[in-house]
């Protein structure tokens, strides 16, 4: 949420600095995220002054140009000008050598002494779009006759630089929604920690009165549920127009476009007090009325966006007689807006129910400012104030006439909540020792009011715009964020109380297999848990009943929990490409969602994502391409490190999203797959080069982890010995076939099988390859001797020849 200093600055009397604040916000829970510069005019026209044109003549070598004599105020300058418009007697706008000028087409121009055609400029007189305050240049900008020759264009156009406060807003802090807010916690933290008097300057709405008797707008509430508190005015003879300079300063520093006087007054109010306003126009309210009703099912209406949107019987709207003019406390209605031609304003000022808010801006993937502040919850006491306020500014900027009383229907007068604290659980909980004094003192800082104290405790009545507070601990917070969280002393010592844990937990695997995957250069990434649905059925990777929906989704593109992490993982693959970076090795630990009948299946993954150069060309050897047996390296790596290697197979399965893909089996129980990322899903992400996938299922290989019986064997002190074959296979033949085939074939004295090299060819016959083998066989009690090799070796050809009709080549 960004909060404008200069406007913060109305409400506390402070010689504070913006950093100053903002520290002391961040120390009360209000984390300032940063602080920056705000300039309504870049450059703020430094370097721009009023100038007068003293002379003004005929270029004696060109038509269109004009030789000026301009007074400065103290000195006087040559200005070659070739504005049409350009006048002798005439207040300007002069851009002195020297100056940087930002223009509105975004570009900007050095001002320098020149020639122009042999005669010298001094300077440029300048036109809107070249000091960036429009788009007009048809000519110079000619000033009031009354501007003061020789001042600077930030003071004649009263421009005012400002600071911005970035701050994290968290979803409890609803009271800080708005400036108001944030400057009663800056007024609270200065005066409990500095011993300082400072008062809260709320706008003064006392001389809100109502002007004439007009043509009222009459207002139904047919939902109370939905709208507790509903209130309005009609305000007749509104000019709209532009905002004055003031009030567009305050939006564009918190980076809202000013559209028109009547909307910018309901923005400026929702800022500065939290409370979403919204403007009707009263000519275009059927029947001049407002009917607070719930919608029709499938009731057609178009918003502002000029989308039209089938709503919900659950939907809750402003309507006239026959039709719906709003979507209450989310978003207005395309005809019902203040356009230029509107005289006649209905203002409402409302306290919806947060949860019908929610509800409605979810369905219809919508949200609006005015949403942010209902659906978590605004102050039912400020509901008239706010309108008042308003009703007051409009009469200033928009020359309004307040010509009705206010309608206040008030359905769920508001309880107040109580909260009974007892001073020694504040020091129990906090860790800091208060007197019941300065608890007192800051609890009526922040509006809370006492209604009993005694020796024990008190009893504090909480104002109604702190929606998050229910409890003691809720109370002892507030404390402890205005005595300061950066206060609280750190004990002599911690104590911790033990937690046992089994040996291997999945925490400690998910640590070792991030640590041991970083350290071979795959980076972590962080992705969204929520994919596309129907993408997700359209390719096959889950039926639709098997997804996980969510009920109200923020967006249809992000409807669903991720029943793979391929998904989300492309999503950093292809932003990478994008920016020149292709060659990328990722892992994510995170969770897959998958329905089984009425029970949601959460499986602990962890998706390996390989793409690019394997390794970059230098001078000791070239570039490679990454293969697929380069993503199953990472993973038998891993599978290595958690001491897994041996017990895992691999068997061809087919998958929606993968081609060549295999399924990783550890002792029968599948535990992930390895595959290429097939080119239709590429295309989907947009992701033009090969990728090669793994997920690997965390939970299950945790479980063959804890299966394993750790042991230890001496290093064999007798020489092993190796011994290779070159054979002729079927090209459906797999290593992974022929290794456990060999193993079990020579179960005594064989310790490794390996493959190194793999032909395939036209010097072979049609549907054959070779592979050449390697055997290491070892027996740890003697050294082998060539009878006992030869023996076991003439048992592997055996049972390679036998079983898969496998040839030895010479």
């Amino acid at each position: 949420m960004r909060i404008s200093w200069n406007w913060l600055s109305q409400y506390v009397d402070t010689n504070l600095t913006p950093q100053q604040a903002a520290e002391i916000l961040t120390s009360t829970g209000l984390e300032v995220e940063s602080v920056e510069a705000f300039e309504p005019i870049k450059g703020m026209l430094a370097g721009v002054v009023v100038g007068q044109v003293l002379e003004c003549g005929k270029h004696p070598d060109a038509d269109r140009l004009s030789v000026t004599v301009v007074d400065l105020g103290g000195q006087q300058a040559q200005i070659v000008c070739g504005a049409p418009n350009v006048a002798a007697g005439q207040k300007v706008l002069v851009a002195t050598v020297g100056t940087t000028l930002y223009m509105s087409d975004g570009g900007s121009l050095v001002i320098k002494k020149s020639k122009i055609r042999g005669v010298e400029s001094h300077g440029m007189i300048c036109a809107e779009d070249e000091l960036g305050l429009g788009q007009s240049h048809d000519g110079i900008l000619v000033l009031d006759p009354s501007a003061v020759v020789g001042t600077t264009a930030a003071e004649h156009l009263q421009l005012t630089s400002d600071h911005v406060l970035e701050i994290g807003l968290t979803p409890n802090r609803t009271d800080a929604m708005g400036h108001v807010g944030v400057a009663r916690d800056l007024i609270a933290a200065l005066n409990h920690r500095r011993g300082l008097s400072l008062e809260l300057k709320l706008p003064d709405v006392s001389a809100y009165a109502q002007d004439h008797e007009g043509d009222v707008v009459k207002v139904e509430v047919q939902a109370p549920v939905a709208a507790p508190r509903y209130a309005g005015i009609t305000l007749s003879d509104v000019r709209v127009g532009p905002s004055p300079q003031w009030l567009q300063d305050r939006l564009l520093a918190i980076s809202l476009k000013p559209i028109n006087n009547v909307v910018d007054v309901t923005n400026y109010v929702q800022h500065e007090l939290a409370q979403p306003l919204h403007a009707f126009d009263a000519d275009h309210l059927a029947g001049r009325r407002i009917v607070v009703r719930m919608a029709n099912a499938n009731e057609h209406f178009t918003t502002l966006d000029e989308k039209e949107r089938k709503l919900d019987a659950g939907d809750l709207v402003i309507a006239d007689a026959e039709k719906p003019a709003c979507i209450a406390g989310v978003f207005g209605g395309l005809k019902s807006g203040v356009s230029e031609a509107t005289t006649t304003v209905f203002l409402e000022s409302a306290w919806f129910d947060p949860s019908h808010v929610r509800r409605t801006a979810r369905r219809h993937g919508l949200n609006t400012d005015a949403s942010f502040r209902f659906e978590r919850g605004v102050d039912p006491e400020l509901t008239v104030y706010a309108l008042k306020r308003a009703a007051l500014l409009l009469k200033e900027v928009a020359g309004a006439r307040i010509a009705s009383d206010i309608t206040d229907l008030d359905n769920k007068p508001h309880v107040a909540r109580e909260v009974q604290l007892s001073f020694t659980e504040v020091e129990k909980l906090s860790g800091v020792r208060m007197a019941p004094d300065d608890i007192v003192r800051i609890l009526e800082l922040l509006d809370f009011r006492i209604r009993e104290r005694n020796a024990q405790g008190l009893h504090a009545v909480v104002p109604a715009y702190r929606t998050d507070v229910y409890r003691p601990a809720d109370v002892i917070e507030e404390l402890l964020r205005i005595h300061g969280y950066d206060q609280v002393p750190l004990p002599r010592h911690l104590m911790m109380p033990p937690v046992l844990h089994d040996a291997l937990t999945l925490e400690s695997l998910r640590h070792q297999s991030a640590a041991h995957l970083a350290a071979r250069g795959l980076r972590e990434v962080m992705t969204p848990s929520l994919v596309n649905g129907e993408r997700c059925v359209k390719s096959g990777v889950a039926a639709a009943e098997e997804l996980v929906t969510l009920a109200n989704p923020l967006s249809s593109e992000l409807d669903v929990l991720r029943p793979t992490m391929l998904f989300s993982m492309l999503g950093p693959v292809a932003h990478n490409i994008n920016r020149q970076q292709r060659d990328l090795a990722f892992f994510e630990r995170g969770r897959i969602y998958r329905r089984k009948g009425e029970k949601t299946i959460e499986t602990e993954t962890l998706g390996l994502l390989l793409t690019g150069r394997r390794f970059a060309e230098n001078w000791r050897s070239a570039s490679r391409k990454t293969e697929l047996f380069d993503a199953k390296e990472e993973v038998e790596a891993l599978l290595g490190r958690l001491g897994l290697n041996a017990l895992a197979t691999w068997e061809p399965i087919e998958h929606a999203l993968l081609s060549n893909a295999h399924a990783l089996h550890i002792k029968g129980r599948r535990c992930g797959l390895l595959g290429e990322v097939s080119k239709p899903v590429l295309k989907a992400a947009e992701v033009s080069q090969p990728v090669f996938f793994a997920e690997l299922d965390e939970e299950a290989l945790l479980d063959a982890c804890r299966a394993q019986e750790i042991g230890y064997t001496e290093v064999s002190r007798f020489p092993s010995v190796r011994r290779d074959l070159s054979l002729l296979l079927d090209e459906g033949v797999r290593f992974e076939t022929l290794r456990k085939l060999v193993l079990q074939a020579e179960r005594k004295l064989l310790q490794e099988v390996g493959l190194f090299d793999v032909y395939q060819g036209d010097k072979l016959p049609a549907g054959k390859k070779s592979y050449a083998m390697s055997f290491i066989l070892l027996d740890t009690t003697k050294t082998l001797t060539d009878e006992q090799v030869d023996k076991a070796m003439g048992r592997i050809r055996q049972a390679l020849e036998k079983e898969v009709g496998a040839e030895l080549r010479g």
